[in-house]
């Protein structure tokens, strides 16, 4: 794989350019190579799945695989080219034969964008596509798909990496450009970047860009992302493990006050509240996880996994506030209910 340089965009410059560099989407690569190797390749592909997990990415292998030249891929933005008018001149240059590959490959990334005149413009093609042009259409909204659209492609659904498989490719990533991340700090990219390569690479480069020493720790992934300090993080455990609403509530408004976002915040409570119940109910289930957690966080959860306030309805009131923070007037106010809710019980609901 060829490297740009400490300076380069680390997605651009890591970015798969064989099946075996793929990570992840082991059930796509499998079917596509032997698709490959039995000559039995498609005309119209759909690959769907959250941003960030390769459907371009694959795409692009898939076209070099099948002997496919860049002179001979076009990508397409759906989402800047909507109009039936693109579509048209898609349509008319289908129909040119390839400059130098057996095939000519068209990629229209965010194919969901499309209007639905253009769809159906595009829909003639795709009922009767030449033989030398094979189209792979890539979506995050497959359900805005129509249905005639897809019965025609051979569609591949993209799984969210796990945040284990990201962790992992963040290290790799790291360690190439002479950094050494801690487990913790990988995690924590990880968990941030919410099931996208992309976005998890984008979070490395911030931190690689402000980092003095060759050796990336927690507390430096926290300065760079605006992600809530893990002190912050154990203060509020700890005081909602004491039903302390008043020093809980406290923690919060730190929070705020720092510009810290809730639903982050509250993702990381979620997610260490459930290793602090696997401590107790599951610790064999729990051993597989806590290499996340820093000593001091380790700690603390294994003394939260002791007290009998902790349960799961803790949990549960945090997954709740959770949902309803993206449409709430004040954003961090379903978490202080929350808190008010585990803290004081019910004879402190509101």
């Amino acid at each position: 794989m060829k490297k740009e340089g400490r300076h380069g965009t680390l997605y651009r410059t890591y970015r798969p350019q064989k099946w075996s560099e793929v990570r992840g989407q082991e059930h796509v690569v499998r079917v596509l190579e032997s698709a490959i190797k039995n000559k039995k390749i498609a005309h119209a592909y759909l690959f769907s799945g959250g941003r960030g997990t390769g459907k371009t990415t694959v795409a692009r292998i898939l076209a070099r695989e099948i002997g496919v030249t860049p002179n001979d891929i076009y990508e397409i933005d759906a989402a800047s080219n909507t109009g039936v008018e693109h579509i048209r001149e898609v349509r008319e240059g289908a129909h040119v034969l390839p400059l130098e590959s057996p095939y000519k490959v068209y990629i229209v990334d965010e194919a969901h964008m499309l209007s639905k005149s253009a769809w159906n413009a595009f829909l003639k093609t795709l009922e009767e596509p030449p033989e030398h042009v094979i189209f792979i259409m890539a979506t995050t909204e497959r359900d805005k798909i129509p249905e005639t659209v897809q019965s025609r492609c051979e569609i591949y659904t993209f799984k969210q990496p796990t945040r284990e498989v990201l962790s992992e490719a963040i290290s790799d990533v790291a360690k190439k450009e002479g950094y050494s991340l801690e487990r913790s700090a990988s995690e924590l990219v990880a968990l941030l970047a919410e099931g996208s390569f992309r976005d998890a690479l984008g979070i490395l480069q911030k931190v690689l860009a402000v980092s003095t020493d060759s050796k990336i720790n927690a507390e430096e992934v926290e300065l760079v992302s605006g992600a809530p300090r893990a002190e912050l993080i154990r203060e509020l455990l700890s005081a909602l493990a004491k039903k302390d609403a008043s020093s809980a509530l406290t923690a919060v408004q730190k929070a705020v006050s720092e510009n810290m976002d809730p639903r982050m915040l509250t993702k990381l409570l979620i997610h260490r509240m459930r290793v602090v119940l696997l401590l107790r109910f599951a610790p064999d289930v729990a051993k597989s996880l806590v290499h996340e957690f820093g000593e001091a966080d380790l700690e603390i959860a294994k003394g939260l996994a002791k007290e009998a306030g902790v349960n799961s309805d803790t949990l549960r009131a945090l997954l709740d506030a959770y949902s309803k923070m993206a449409y709430s007037a004040v954003p961090h106010l379903p978490l202080e209910l929350a808190v008010i809710d585990i803290a004081g019980g019910s004879k402190n609901k509101v």
